[in-house]
């Protein structure tokens, strides 16, 4: 079944995906928002895309359709360590500053948020880093929010169930440290150990909502490689928000492709793709 959708049909789903996601879909994507959407209507045994847009607005009182078609929409590339620069900038300058000043304040709290986790193995490379980092974690009260827009993803991510092909590059010491190898039938399974997996609270969060129902702040956050698919506005309005919820002194890493230049902030920069409050 091959169902066509119009210019006009593609311009209400990118409105529609741009003011419930940020997602800034250009007239080049229509063939990928076309392909990525016929399950989405093979599922709900509907004929055409304005069936399916219908449906969405103004049939699906659960909201639930809108969910499943972001989970659609939204890409979701990562791997362990991914970046590797990030993660040795944290363990060589932001972690000893940090504990030194916790230390100092007496403050046994670390707070962390991944914006845009994934399937999970961006808060579990941090939750390792942390762990080679500091010795005595149980002197200390850590924990990662991990969000995203997509269940989907955020269900596998809660699962920290990955195939050997996902942990190449990973050496041997941190495989055996920090994960559970399958057995029988799940020989090429990995999952990550309970202790990792206490440290990261997984959450569904759209980062285009007004306010996040944060109450502290984080002493730093990850959001890579989510702002490429939103315009110089969104981008600004969700680096204000950023800035909002870190500490002082916090840290920004967005990602590789990524920079705030033209974008209107009060971040210092640090080195491509670090900001500091």
């Amino acid at each position: 079944m091959d169902i066509d959708i119009n210019d006009k049909e593609f311009s209400l789903f990118q409105r529609l995906i741009f003011n419930e996601s940020g997602i800034n879909l250009t007239p080049a994507k229509k063939e990928l928002l076309k392909s990525r959407l016929m399950k989405r209507l093979r599922e709900r045994s509907l004929t055409s895309f304005k069936e399916y847009y219908q449906y969405v607005t103004e049939e699906d009182s659960t909201g639930e359709e809108l969910v499943s078609m972001l989970d659609c929409i939204s890409t979701n590339l990562t791997e362990f360590f991914r970046e590797a620069a990030h993660f040795d900038f944290l363990s060589e300058e932001v972690l000893p500053v940090l504990l030194e000043n916790k230390r100092k304040n007496r403050d046994k709290k670390i707070r962390i948020w991944c914006a845009g986790c994934s399937t999970g193995e961006e808060p579990y490379s941090i939750s390792m880093i942390l762990t080679e980092y500091i010795e005595r974690l149980c002197d200390l009260d850590i924990k990662i929010l991990a969000t995203d827009l997509s269940t989907r993803v955020l269900k596998k991510a809660m699962q920290g169930i990955y195939v050997k092909d996902q942990l190449r590059g990973l050496p041997l010491q941190m495989l055996n440290a920090y994960f559970e190898k399958g057995t029988h039938h799940f020989n090429d399974h990995y999952q990550i150990k309970d202790f990792l997996r206490n440290m990261i609270v997984f959450r569904r969060l759209n980062l285009m909502d007004e306010d996040f129902p944060f109450k502290g702040h984080f002493d730093f956050i990850f959001c890579r490689n989510v702002m490429i698919y939103f315009n110089k506005q969104t981008q600004s309005e969700l680096v204000s928000k950023f800035y909002k919820y870190l500490a002082p002194e916090g840290y920004l890493f967005i990602g590789h492709s990524e920079s705030l230049a033209g974008t209107e902030t009060r971040f210092r920069y640090v080195r491509p793709t670090i900001y500091q409050k």
